[in-house]
């Protein structure tokens, strides 16, 4: 073996050979384990450390080596070191990997029943291998879609869920990355209207020993085993995950999709003290994980996941920084969603937005280019930090899922808050720079309710998940129509479509940037489980047989969808003003009580009102043209009324609009909209129980 080079950090071709590099600052000795296709296994031993990585290079191994390492070192819990060269480690780098962890082999550090003791048992049968990777790809001249934030609008999916059980996807290529590329996907998205697609975690995640041990699997992933490899669920072909990856990467944007990874830094896949010994905590305990003081023996844990990757160590920051920028520049991705990013801002123990790894991301000149979106929150103290991100971020906005929820679901209490939650969140991201697009908003995703359950279920029903229904939140704000679950009752049916479509219209209408959860579009049903996470079946998978009201709520999102990618009006690129703009001097945005007239302190103040009118000016759009001239666009007004009987809304007077025509009406479906009905000013309108309109104003 050769001395090799320190940098890069895994496993590099340079079409003679391989040079390995592993970081490890507590380790005694490292050694390079080569294994063949029988699985026999060849031991190598770095003898050179340069800056605590040790290095090697070995002239003739080519990509498609397996590998793997042991790390020798104390092992000393007491102390915060748990090296045990026993148990073979995935590199921390690893482009891919091969084989899965087997639950039955010794893959625990630590003697059974005494962890005082390391297991001096091999584990090698039992783990995955990493793979020496080289994938030189032809991207044909395409480029990334590049959509700016006021037009975008994100669709969360599953790679498996959303293609399984899609008859258009060859069958070979359902749940793959190849079938999210395939024709059939993609046209469903374009014709849908979404301009990015949000993989839940597609990094390669390991199975927690608990869910193996009843039968089911981690089928959300996020539980990272590796931060650099594409897990090998998705692979079409067995072992081609990177290439397809690419593969997949190419269709979206040809179709003009970007592409986000939501990701997960803020834990990995070992657990907590009593977790396996697979990967980081072998490695290098201390640097990878944050340890108790006090008690080096024990994790610090933020996420519930059982560990906190210690993002105070330059070398986990670097790992981080790596792994974001091998995903932005070789894969090709367009952005990241950061899973429990509150972890990933806490010095110390206190969350700080000016924390090193945002500032890291700030000053990288292609990360902080990049969409930048992240889960404001974890379950340490003041984990809750919706709208104290930096500059570049965006969040999911979790104010604006529970005030529109509880809104349609009879709270009436929400009406001071719904006023920020349609017009962009000001409150929030109005006083640091930061624009509407800051506001990721979002009425469901994949941890909770979908759709079709917010309206049918009061309570979780998660007894599928083999833990007696304890897990998953209690708290839903949800409202089943007065049936737990499934029923024939014509009107109860009736109100749940007409909720459905009241929630997806102030999501895709209110300012900000509308995040839909996959299948929410049709009225998929998850049978009321409010974390399906361990449901790789029909459960979690889209039925793509629609019914007539599935294929009702998909024309009325379709609908929606068109509407605001037609008009500026409704993703504005700056808040509103409040003030009179415009040749007609009237006010970019109006707020008004069910008898027209505007509202006042009071009216904010009124817990007795359910029913709101919105006044957007087309002629203060917050835009401007590539010439630096105001875009201009027809003035609308909006009504929401959560009463739960027939009420009425008066029509401003002439100064907001001399003729008002209905473009949208939540109590009809949306075929029925091709029908519209035109308003003078003071007009009455007759309003349906629980409805959305949306109006136009015409000459």
């Amino acid at each position: 073996m050769r001395q090799g080079r320190f940098h890069p950090l895994g496993a590099t071709f340079d079409g003679a050979g391989v040079n390995f590099a592993l970081f490890s600052e507590h380790a005694d000795l490292v050694e390079l384990c080569l294994f063949d296709d029988r699985g026999v296994e060849t031991r190598h031993t770095l003898t050179h450390s340069t800056h605590h990585v040790w290095h090697g290079y070995l002239v003739g191994v080519r990509p498609g080596q397996r590998y793997g390492y042991r790390v020798h070192g104390p092992y000393a819990p007491e102390h915060g070191d748990r090296f045990n060269p026993n148990k073979l480690l995935v590199d921390p780098y690893a482009r891919a990997l091969v084989g899965k962890v087997d639950y039955t082999s010794a893959i625990f550090g630590f003697a059974s029943g005494d962890e005082s003791r390391p297991d001096v048992r091999d584990d090698a049968a039992g783990v995955p291998k990493s793979v020496v990777v080289d994938d030189p790809f032809d991207w044909e001249d395409v480029v990334a879609p590049d959509v700016p934030w006021d037009q975008t609008v994100v669709y969360e999916l599953h790679v498996k869920g959303f293609t399984q059980a899609h008859p258009g996807v060859p069958e070979r290529e359902r749940g793959t990355f190849i079938g999210l590329g395939s024709p059939a996907a993609i046209d469903h998205l374009k014709r849908l209207g979404v301009t990015a697609v949000e993989l839940l975690p597609v990094h390669e995640r390991m199975d927690e020993p608990a869910v193996v041990a009843r039968g089911l699997t981690n089928h959300w992933g996020y539980s990272t085993l590796a931060f650099f490899a594409p897990d090998q669920r998705f692979a079409c072909v067995p072992g081609a995950q990177v290439h397809e990856f690419k593969k997949m990467v190419k269709a979206l944007h040809r179709a003009g999709i970007e592409v986000i990874l939501d990701v997960v830094y803020n834990h990995s896949c070992e657990g907590d003290h009593v977790g396996p010994t697979i990967s980081l905590r072998g490695v290098d305990n201390r640097t990878y994980y944050q340890l108790k003081r006090g008690d080096p023996s024990r994790y610090v844990d933020f996420t519930g996941c059982g560990n906190s990757l210690n993002v105070s160590h330059p070398q986990t920051l670097m790992l981080m920084m790596d792994s974001l920028r091998y995903w932005a520049t070789e894969m090709k991705v367009d952005g990241f969603r950061f899973d429990l990013a509150s972890t990933l801002g806490r010095e110390a123990t206190q969350v700080d937005r000016l924390a090193t790894f945002f500032d890291i991301v700030h000053q990288d000149p292609i990360l902080s280019r990049i969409k930048l979106i992240a889960e404001p929150w974890d379950l340490g103290p003041d984990g809750y930090q919706v709208g104290n991100f930096p500059i570049l971020w965006s969040e999911w906005n979790g104010r604006f899922r529970d005030t529109v929820r509880r809104f349609w679901t009879g709270d009436r209490r929400t009406i001071p808050d719904l006023g920020y939650r349609l017009t962009g969140s000001s409150d929030l991201f109005g006083d640091d720079g930061r624009r509407p697009h800051a506001s990721i908003n979002f009425v469901t995703a994949h941890d909770g309710f979908t759709l079709r359950d917010l309206v049918s279920y009061e309570k979780k029903h998660n007894e599928a998940n083999g833990e007696e229904n304890r897990d998953g939140s209690d708290d839903n704000a949800s409202w089943n129509g007065g049936v737990e679950g499934e029923t024939d009752d014509a009107e109860i049916e009736a109100t749940r479509a007409r909720q459905m479509r009241n929630m997806l219209a102030t999501l895709v209408l209110s300012q900000g940037v509308p995040m839909i959860a996959m299948g929410d579009e049709m009225g998929r049903s998850q049978g009321g489980n409010n974390n399906a996470y361990c449901q790789d079946n029909a459960i979690s998978w889209i039925d793509w047989k629609l019914d007539a009201r599935g294929s009702a709520l998909l024309a009325w999102t379709q609908q929606l969808l068109a509407l605001r990618r037609e008009h500026p009006v409704f993703r504005r690129r700056s808040f509103f003003s409040g003030q009179r703009v415009g040749v007609r001097q009237v006010k970019d945005i109006g707020w008004f009580r069910a008898d027209g007239r505007e509202m006042t302190g009071d009216d904010w103040a009124n817990a007795e009102s359910a029913t709101i009118g919105l006044f957007l000016d087309g002629e203060s759009t917050g835009a401007v043209d590539e010439e630096g001239r105001p875009v201009r666009d027809a003035s609308f007004l909006i009504i929401l009324s959560a009463r739960r009987d027939d009420s009425t809304f008066r029509v401003p007077d002439a100064a907001w609009g001399a003729r008002w025509e209905v473009v949208l009406d939540s109590a009809e479906t949306a075929a029925a909209n091709a029908g519209r009905r035109t308003f003078g000013p003071s007009a009455t309108l007759e309003l349906a129980p629980l409805s959305f309109l949306v109006l136009v104003s015409v000459v």
